[in-house]
C-alpha cells in the first residue's frame, strides 16, 4: 500500500521544502502519494507534482480546505484513507493540528516528530528534550506520524507525477475562518534557513537586539532567539529557537548572549556549524559549539559586522 503524505500549502503556496524533506524520510515506504488541500493550489499541486518520489498528487479543489481548517482537512484524509497504510506530514503546526485529527477519527496512535523510518511499523523519535531517542514500534493497520524535517535533505524537483482531483466531504461545519494574521519578513524563513543568527538574554534588551538583526542582515540570515529573550520582550514569539519553539538545522547557526540551556539546544543542536560568543566561558553553549569565541558581544558583534 501506498503512503499520503498530507503537504501543507499556505494561500495557495506550497511548502515545498517541508513537503520535499518529508518525502526523503518517507521514501523507504513506498510509493508516496503528496494531497494538497484547497481551492486555488493549482500550482501547489503542480510543484508537488515535480518533486522527486512523488507518484501521484491527490488535489481537492474546495474551499472548505483553505486556510488549514483542521476539522474539514482530517475528514477529507480520513475520507481517502483506506488505500492507505501510511499517512504522515512535515511536523509543523499545520499538521500537528491535522494529523492527530485523523489519528483519533481512525482510533489509531500518532506518532509525533519522527527522526528516522526504521521500517514500515518502527521509528524513531526524540524524548527528554532530545537528550534520548526513543523507538516505537506499531502494531497499528495505519500508522498515522508526522516528521521531524530538520535531520532531513530536501527530495530534488526532477519529477513529472501525474495530478488527480479528488472530492471529500467539504466543510465539516464545526469551525469557520475569520482571519488570517501574517507576520511578514524579507529574511529567510527561520526553519528552512541556511544560516540563522540567534540572540538570548544576554542581549540585555530589545533595543540591543538590533545588533543581532545588523549580524543576520549582514550574512542574509534568518532571526532566532532563546526563550529567555522571547519572554524578556527582546524578540517575538515567531523568533524562538528550541523545544518550545522551532527546531531548526542550518548549515551555520551563530548563538550570541545564548547561555546553552538544553530547551534550546533541542532545537538547535543538529545544526551543521555552530557559532558560540558569550562572555562566561562555562556557559553551557560552549559544549556543543563548533567555534566558540569568549568576548563581550556588544564589543565583538560590531566588529564582526564591520570586517563582514
Amino acid at each position: 500500500m501506498a503512503v499520503l503524505l498530507v503537504a501543507d500549502v499556505n494561500e495557495g503556496a506550497l511548502a515545498t521544502d517541508a513537503v520535499a524533506k518529508t518525502l526523503a524520510a518517507v521514501a523507504s515506504l513506498g510509493e508516496v502519494h503528496v494531497l494538497v488541500a484547497g481551492a486555488g493550489g493549482e500550482a501547489a499541486a503542480a510543484e508537488a507534482a515535480k518533486l522527486s518520489g512523488v507518484s501521484k498528487v491527490l488535489f481537492a479543489d474546495d474551499h472548505a480546505y483553505c486556510h488549514g481548517m483542521a476539522e474539514s482537512i482530517a475528514a477529507l484524509v480520513v475520507n481517502l484513507a483506506g488505500s492507505y497504510r501510511h499517512i504522515c506530514g512535515a511536523a509543523t503546526a499545520f499538521n500537528k493540528n491535522v494529523l492527530p485529527r485523523v489519528a483519533a477519527l481512525l482510533d489509531v496512535m500518532v506518532i509525533s516528530d519522527a527522526t528516522a523510518v526504521i521500517d514500515a511499523d518502527t521509528f524513531e523519535r526524540p524524548i527528554y528534550a532530545g537528550n534520548a531517542v526513543q523507538t516505537v514500534k506499531s502494531s497499528d493497520t495505519k500508522k498515522v506520524f508526522t516528521v521531524r524535517t530538520a535531520t532531513f535533505t530536501a527530495a530534488d524537483a526532477t519529477g513529472s507525477a501525474v495530478v488527480e482531483n479528488v472530492d471529500g466531504p467539504g466543510d465539516a461545519g464545526l469551525s469557520a475562518w475569520v482571519a488570517d494574521k501574517l507576520a511578514t519578513s524579507d529574511r529567510p524563513e527561520l526553519t528552512s534557513a541556511k544560516v540563522i543568527v540567534s540572540g538570548g538574554r544576554g542581549v540585555g534588551s530589545k533595543e540591543s537586539f538590533d545588533l543581532i538583526e545588523g549580524l543576520a542582515d549582514t550574512l542574509g540570515a534568518a532571526v532566532g532567539a532563546s526563550r529567555a529573550a522571547v519572554d524578556s520582550g527582546y524578540a517575538p514569539n515567531d523568533w524562538q529557537v528550541g523545544q518550545t519553539g522551532k527546531v531548526v538545522a542550518p548549515q551555520l547557526y551563530v548563538a550570541i548572549g545564548i547561555s546553552g540551556a538544553i530547551q534550546h539546544l533541542a532545537g538547535m543542536k543538529d545544526s551543521k556549524v555552530i557559532v558560540a560568543i558569550n562572555k562566561d566561558e562555562e556557559a553551557p553553549i560552549f559544549q556543543v559549539a563548533d567555534y566558540g569565541l569568549v568576548a563581550d558581544l556588544f564589543a565583538a558583534v560590531p566588529e564582526l559586522i564591520a570586517k563582514l
